[in-house]
């Protein structure tokens, strides 16, 4: 065989091995040395293999695991609107924000962490409305739907009235959103939320915990929920989402400029001239 197409060779076995169920979706495949091994080829060759499974949507390379199987060529996805629902899976009178429904509990892929930490991130700080260094109460989750691959980090950020009127928020309730319910409890009832949206790279922790590699980007979510009481920001919360597990899904609304067709002509036009159709 010649050697330039030996690595396409190499990369159709362990495909068909892929399709065959030898390794399931989320699993690590053996290391290139012990492929080189079974090939009797060098790490190049196997290497050049491993790409193009990778280019194919066959495996990723994952920061700290190795080389894992996909889930699928196309993860399960989940839509994300902008629907914020009581969560009735649990006896705890919690939230579920989208991409979650109000009938599931998401597990932990990690022991969620919370406690008093400064903020330093100048922007999430500016949105809490503390100055940056300021002590908050900082919440780390990884969270995700029950036998799926971990979905989203969550790392939200109180501000320290709320921790004054409600302490047990550093308490991991059994069901998803209950510090927020506490806080609306302790007096700041409704808490209202306005997310912001943006697209970037994932840094190598994140790709880890997510277990993707560092080329797929992530879609940013930062929610602002404000208190009912007083109308200023109560809590900050970074959503983290793989791009491959979430859509977004937004109605779009009318502006008052473009509620009339034509506004110099009701009626519309009576030719083309205008260039109407």
């Amino acid at each position: 065989m010649a050697v330039h197409s030996r690595y396409l060779d190499i990369a159709h076995q362990i495909r068909a091995r892929i399709e065959g169920g030898e390794w399931a979706p989320g699993s690590k495949l053996p290391r290139l040395d012990d492929f080189a091994k079974q090939y009797g080829a060098n790490r190049d060759t196997i290497g050049r293999a491993i790409a193009v499974l990778e280019s194919e949507g066959f495996v990723w390379a994952v920061q700290g695991r190795g080389i894992i199987v996909r889930h699928g060529l196309m993860r399960l996805r989940r839509p994300r609107g902008n629907l914020v629902k009581r969560n009735l899976a649990t006896g705890s009178p919690g939230y579920s924000f989208p991409s979650a429904t109000g009938q599931e509990v998401w597990k932990h892929h990690i022991p969620p962490v919370a406690g008093p930490e400064p903020l330093t991130d100048p922007r999430i700080a500016k949105l809490l409305g503390v100055p940056v260094g300021s002590e908050v109460m900082r919440r780390f989750r990884v969270t995700g739907p029950e036998s799926e691959p971990p979905f989203q980090i969550n790392i939200s950020w109180i501000h320290p009235r709320a921790v004054a009127d409600a302490p047990e928020v550093v308490s991991q309730a059994p069901g998803p959103g209950d510090w927020l319910y506490r806080i609306e409890k302790a007096g700041h009832w409704p808490i209202s939320w306005m997310e912001i949206h943006r697209a970037r790279m994932p840094t190598k922790r994140e790709a880890g915990l997510l277990e993707i590699p560092t080329s797929l980007p992530v879609l940013e979510i930062v929610r602002v929920g404000t208190s009912g009481r007083d109308g200023q920001p109560i809590e900050v919360t970074e959503y983290i989402v793989a791009g491959d597990r979430v859509e977004t899904v937004h109605v779009l609304h009318r502006d008052e400029s473009a509620q009339d067709p034509w506004p110099e002509d009701v009626e519309g036009p009576s030719d083309n001239s205008t260039g109407r159709i």
